[in-house]
């Protein structure tokens, strides 16, 4: 995969995370994108998600889809699937579960963990790697992968 742009961001609390979440959200494009979520356990993959749900007008409890591997959320502006593959073992699983439709129909798909399904997902729109660093900081970077995705990233 090419890397058609990218830009790193420097998120100094969850304020600054919120406020990505917020920004990437007024973005039109992003409603039909395939975004992936990277970083180590407690980076804030969940946490950017359910900024960025919110801001996309999800009202209620976010869950985590990490045992149920999706969560999908019906919104004014269409749909959005939060998918977790952290607990992702059998490539069969993708095919029974019919994530492949879920892929191919319109919408927005988030997906944490998506090394897990390697070879099973598509190309991302945008792939969003957060970084741990010294208490609640976080370098994340954004990367395009396809017009959609540079599109979002302006």
């Amino acid at each position: 995969m090419t890397i058609l742009g990218s830009r790193t961001q420097h998120w100094a609390d969850e304020a600054d995370c919120e406020a990505s979440a917020r920004a990437l959200a007024a973005r039109p494009a992003l409603r039909d994108a395939y975004v992936e979520l990277h970083g180590p356990l407690g980076a804030g993959k969940t946490t950017f998600a359910r900024h960025l749900l919110r801001a996309l007008g999800v009202a209620g409890r976010v869950k985590s889809p990490t045992y149920a591997v999706m969560e999908p959320y019906e919104l004014e502006g269409g749909m959005v699937w939060h998918f977790d593959f952290y607990r992702f073992n059998d490539a069969q699983e993708w095919e029974d579960a019919g994530f492949r439709d879920v892929f191919a129909s319109r919408g927005l798909k988030l997906a944490e963990w998506p090394e897990k399904a390697e070879g099973l997902l598509p190309c991302p729109d945008l792939r969003i790697a957060i970084e741990p660093l010294a208490n609640e900081a976080r370098r994340v970077t954004l990367a395009a992968y396809t017009p959609r995705g540079l599109e979002i990233l302006a």
